[in-house]
């Protein structure tokens, strides 16, 4: 079974083939300026052909069925035709309180994801158009919603209430989320069959331009770092994190901006490159502390000391870790943050190794010491594959 894994926003849509028989990326494209001018898909196959289309697409419809042309394209596609696919896995944002696990799309599901619209307005819309514009250009094919919420929807009450009037939470819904779920969720279970037991406490560091972590026990979310949006938490990119509401409203006075820009600024303005003063990518930053550049360092080290934090938190939540694991473009590449999360972690029995910790390369590796009684892991993500399996399972199962 072949199954197409696609990831849209409100202006663009990634995707990727997967042969789910030896789960291999067939191809994989990106459609971008959906809706503006200067439309432009990009695709390459595992052999290597390249396709460039330069095409207006006004809505998600015209780029579904752009991405259909190019992947069955006789010289440059991946697949002889479309009933090749078996089946459609959308990555869809938020499930809401609605949905536990991922779900075979239908009419009822899409009225529940346009409900839930208003807890993700900048990608819901986005995620619902292509699911809708995939049922037109692709009749008969199945399609599963998977959402970057579900994986969180174990966590205990205690972990996602916020400590607002419960009927206010019972009417609006307002707690934690969390988000990166596919991610947390695809390294946790990797992590499980290298421990080779369920029985198992995992901490999942995803680190990126987005990051966060998640407490796992027996392959079971018990809390994770974001929150209603994925605001809440780590020093990200340009996203603040974790910061006093009161601090917020004064910051609004003094900074001079309106209600409704708030939490854009936060989100846009804040993290690495609000403290650093000019980028927002770790490696520009490392660069910059480098050569000594203080405000770049203290950036970084915000960084590390809030994910060390968490997952100081987290072994008390699950009482200890059997593993702690790094992923996500930073947690993969960045031996500078993963050494300060885990500097001076002894005393919890996670013990890096500084050697194997610089020499990493890729792949999954170990890098605690022999003598640390919890395993420290690099473990590269698969979000794609993650949604592609959730999709056969469901499928299969009809």
């Amino acid at each position: 079974m072949k199954i197409l894994v696609v990831n849209a926003g409100s202006s663009s849509l990634k995707y990727q083939l997967i042969d789910m028989e030896n789960e291999s990326v067939v191809l994989k494209g990106l459609c971008e300026r959906i809706t503006f001018d200067g439309g432009l898909l990009t695709q390459k196959t595992a052999d290597g052909k390249e396709t460039v289309i330069k095409r207006d697409m006004p809505t998600h419809k015209e780029a579904m069925q752009l991405v259909i042309d190019a992947m069955t394209d006789p010289v440059n596609g991946g697949i002889k035709s479309m009933k090749e696919i078996g089946a459609v896995g959308h990555r869809v944002l938020h499930s809401g309180e609605d949905f536990k696990e991922s779900v075979v799309i239908d009419d009822e599901v899409i009225r529940i994801c346009e409900k839930n619209a208003e807890l993700g307005p900048l990608h819901m819309p986005g995620n619902i158009a292509c699911i809708k514009s995939c049922r037109e250009v692709m009749p008969g094919v199945p399609m599963v919603a998977v959402f970057d919420t579900t994986f969180h929807s174990t966590m205990p009450k205690k972990a996602y209430m916020y400590a607002i009037p419960y009927e206010v939470y019972d009417k609006y819904k307002i707690r934690k989320y969390g988000f990166h779920g596919t991610s947390h969720k695809f390294v946790s279970e990797e992590t499980i069959k290298l421990l080779g037991s369920k029985n198992s406490k995992i901490i999942v560091c995803h680190l990126g331009n987005g990051s966060s972590v998640s407490a796992v026990k027996d392959g079971k979310c018990m809390d994770t770092s974001m929150g209603f949006t994925p605001l809440e938490g780590l020093v990200m990119g340009t996203r603040s994190g974790d910061i006093d509401p009161a601090a917020v409203d004064y910051l609004r006075v003094k900074v001079g901006l309106k209600p409704e820009d708030v939490v854009c600024y936060l989100n846009k303005k804040c993290g690495m490159l609000g403290i650093s003063g000019f980028s927002s990518d770790m490696r520009d930053c490392t660069a910059a502390a480098e050569k000594g550049d203080e405000r770049a360092r203290l950036a970084i080290e915000m960084v590390a000391y809030r994910v060390k934090k968490y997952v100081g938190s987290y072994l008390a939540v699950l009482g200890g870790a059997d593993a702690i694991v790094f992923t996500g473009g930073i947690g993969e590449h960045s031996p500078l943050i993963r050494g300060l999360v885990m500097e001076d972690m002894g005393f919890c029995g996670a013990v890096l190794d500084e050697k194997k910790n610089k020499e990493y390369s890729s792949g999954v590796a170990e890098i605690n010491a022999e003598n640390s009684k919890v395993k420290i892991l690099v473990l590269p993500t698969n979000e794609e594959l993650s949604i592609a399996r959730e999709t056969k399972a469901l499928v299969k199962g009809r």
